[in-house]
């Protein structure tokens, strides 16, 4: 049976989906569920922004090069990319309970290890476990909900687990900042070990797993090493195109090779009984619109944010926390409007609120861009409130779109998809702007410090202060006189905002196209699939 035919019986036969009983005590209880999932799925999106702040104590503390530092991000984040769509349909062959319970000791047990580590070596290699069990955990949540949760209660789940991960992520920096100044960069990791436990714990009492009769039986091995590498390869061209530089024949090469890979991949899917990714499955335009959508919020999104954190910390001087706490607006606008959203998705589908929240981000994108070295708190807040208010419809019903369209069986492959698709938009929307940042700060640096009457710099010289430019930071030593000093911050600040204001408008633009990709989507057409669960 080909791939298509067995995704085209599976959306015409919702006959032969598992239909759970309904859930009676705490085993399968699907808000219960949903608290379970929660907790666990919290440790790893807040892995992906707390450790950022840990980073400067590891390396004082260990010892550790610049480049050993970024490998303790790029690891994660590599391991958790390439595996999420394997991970996905291990839960589909196993069960996603088994699964996510897997993903969380593991996760817990990593996290442990790394702060027992006294080399950068180890830090590194449990960082990579810390992703790939990760990436066991995060599509098994969203099975579990898609299999848990009647369809007219399942946005407003989802709506609550986007808030949970927006949540988490924005607010990595405050809590990090919190542990790494009044304990140690160790409580960071340490922190994930009495919450595995307790996810790990509620994960045993209450989640129920649930199967599909016609879930997958084999592997697409072959398909599990081509993607794999493929992912790898995009990813990797991503992280270090901006230190090769991206006309370089090695960020060439490893682009070349990531789409020479995806062809053979796709290709390779048509010939196999139990395909990896049953390719007819985006025959589905909402379900592709709603992967593309993904990626194009993250891009915009997690590209922002990365701008956002150098531009409070560096040019306005707040400290970690400080700079956290100035974010609270769109980490508090996600936590209130993302429960809201998931029930305007269920009362009127996902197409109005999808687009609404794109044009909210856009908006949003296009006022950041605005932001001058003397913006107050009271501006900053109204756009980052506004872009919680734009990504909270988002996160949510595109998640809905890309589950909801993908056969029962199939759902941790899109809950694999879904989370792939933010990590490659993420890592390209940071890759991009801060292309765009570098060229900006190269073409402005040398005209601004000439204009401000400064002592000429070398072509190295030059080099460096724009490296440090491009982050925020006044290129100044302890020897140079503080007039002198203060000039060189100003030329400093003034060349990063302009930056920066450019790299909104981009990610600006692409909430527009985002907006108008979000046209394309509609409401699951395999929801029901998997509302069997009971009544709430």
């Amino acid at each position: 049976m080909t791939s298509q035919t067995t995704v085209e019986k599976a959306s015409r036969e919702p006959q032969d989906t598992a239909v759970p009983a309904p859930a009676k005590g705490l085993r399968g209880h699907p808000w219960l569920t949903l608290f379970s999932v929660a907790i666990g799925v919290m440790m790893v999106a807040l892995d992906g922004t707390i450790v950022a702040i840990a980073n400067p104590a590891i390396q004082q503390d260990l010892g550790a090069s610049l480049a050993d530092v970024q490998w303790i991000t790029n690891g994660y984040m590599l391991a958790l990319a390439v595996s999420l769509i394997t991970a996905g349909k291990l839960g589909d062959r196993f069960g996603h309970r088994q699964t996510f319970l897997i993903g969380v000791v593991g996760f817990a047990a990593a996290s442990g290890a790394i702060g027992l580590s006294d080399s950068v070596a180890l830090v590194i290699v449990f960082r990579v476990l810390q992703g790939l069990f990760g990436a066991l955990l995060m599509p098994a949540a969203l099975g579990l909900l898609r299999a848990t949760f009647p369809a007219e209660k399942l946005n407003m789940a989802i709506g609550i687990w986007g808030m949970v991960i927006g949540a988490s992520t924005a607010g990595g920096p405050i809590l990090g900042g919190v542990l790494v100044e009044h304990v140690s960069w160790q409580s960071v990791f340490f922190i994930n070990v009495p919450v595995g436990v307790i996810a790990l714990l509620l994960g045993l009492l209450i989640l129920k797993d649930h199967r599909a009769e016609n879930a997958p039986r084999s592997f697409d091995i072959g398909g599990i090493v081509l993607l794999s590498q493929a992912m790898f390869c995009l990813i990797w061209a991503l992280i270090k195109g901006a230190e090769w530089g991206w006309g370089d024949y090695k960020t060439l090469g490893f682009l070349g090779a990531a789409v020479a890979l995806f062809v053979v991949f796709a290709f390779s899917q048509k010939n196999v009984r139990e395909p990896l990714i049953p390719l007819a499955m985006f025959r589905s335009v909402p379900l592709s619109a709603g992967v593309v959508l993904m990626a194009l919020m993250a891009f915009a999104f997690l590209g922002g944010l990365f701008f956002v954190t150098f531009y409070l910390q560096n040019v306005h001087g707040l400290s970690p926390v400080d700079s956290g706490l100035h974010l609270l607006p769109l980490t508090g606008m996600m936590i209130v409007a993302s429960p809201l959203a998931g029930a305007m998705i269920t009362k009127f589908g996902p197409r109005v609120p999808l687009v609404g929240g794109m044009v909210c981000t856009a908006v949003a994108m296009f006022g950041m861009s605005q932001l001058t070295v003397g913006t107050g708190t009271l501006t900053m807040s109204i756009w980052f409130g506004l872009l919680g208010l734009g990504l909270a419809p988002v996160m949510v019903g595109a998640t809905e779109v890309i589950v909801g369209n993908a056969p029962m069986e199939l759902s941790g492959v899109a809950g694999g998809l879904q989370q792939s698709a933010m990590q490659v938009g993420g890592s390209l929307g940071t890759a991009v702007l801060g292309a765009v940042m570098a060229s900006q700060v190269d073409s402005k640096l040398a005209d601004n410090w000439t204009a401000a009457k400064l002592p000429p710099l070398t072509p190295e010289q030059l080099d460096a202060a724009s490296s440090a430019v491009e982050v925020g930071v006044p290129p100044v030593d302890g020897n140079t006189p503080p007039e002198v000093a203060a000039q060189i911050a100003g030329v400093a600040h003034d060349t990063f905002v302009s930056g920066m204001s450019t790299a909104f408008m981009v990610a600006g633009i692409v909430a527009v196209a985002a907006a108008l990709v979000a046209t394309l989507t509609k409401r699951g057409a395999n929801a029901e699939a998997g509302a069997g669960a009971g009544h709430i």
